[in-house]
């Protein structure tokens, strides 16, 4: 039936886990006040099972200080084998203290202007999907390219 996801690809929360291991750079996503939702790209790393990623005064930040869900999407695709895989993760996020030692585990940002807050997100909710070797005949319709 199409709409229908089919679940072969799906996976557990470790290997969701030791997914996001293996990129350092993923989507914060969460909703504005005006119902839009913002999604921007970040470097993260993990503390244990929590995402840890840096950022300055800005959306982030006031998304995070005003107690929103927040979203995170990390994956990694291979287009000439077309396979890959997607985890996505929802969960409340606040910012890390300065003695958190999580404000040691981020990665080094891409962007080098200055990121003074730390922002663990504590996940709630862990999904993601593996595309096999080839697309194994997942199509758009079952929601991953």
């Amino acid at each position: 039936m199409v709409g229908e996801r089919d679940t072969q690809g799906m996976l557990d929360r470790d290997a969701c886990l030791s997914l996001l291991r293996s990129v350092d750079i993923g989507r914060v996503a969460w909703a504005t006040d005006d119902g839009d939702v913002t999604v921007v790209p970040v470097n993260f790393a993990l503390a244990g099972e929590d995402i840890v990623f840096s950022t300055a005064t800005g959306g982030k930040l006031d998304a995070v200080r005003s107690g929103r869900s927040i979203s995170f999407e990390a994956d990694d695709l291979e287009p000439a084998l077309r396979s890959g895989w997607s985890v996505l993760v929802v969960g409340h996020a606040e910012l890390a203290a300065e003695t958190d030692p999580a404000a040691g585990q981020r990665s080094m940002p891409w962007d080098r202007r200055p990121k003074p807050y730390v922002i663990r997100l504590h996940l709630e909710r862990v999904s993601g999907y593996r595309l096999p070797l080839h697309g194994g005949g997942v199509s758009i319709e079952q929601g991953f390219l």
